[in-house]
């Protein structure tokens, strides 16, 4: 094992969670997109206005 991966903080287990959240993140964006009818960043300022 690598001793500078410890010292990084980089590791194959935090890695792999990080991309499958990130996947899990991605999905939900485009479902709540297809729900919606608005983007990402109409949705956050739709959120913001009253």
């Amino acid at each position: 094992m690598n001793s500078q991966s410890s010292f990084t903080g980089f590791s194959a287990f935090s890695e792999t969670w990080n991309g499958r959240l990130a996947m899990i993140g991605f999905t939900l964006a485009l479902i709540t997109e297809a729900l919606t009818g608005e983007g990402i960043i109409g949705q956050i300022i739709s959120w913001f206005t009253f």
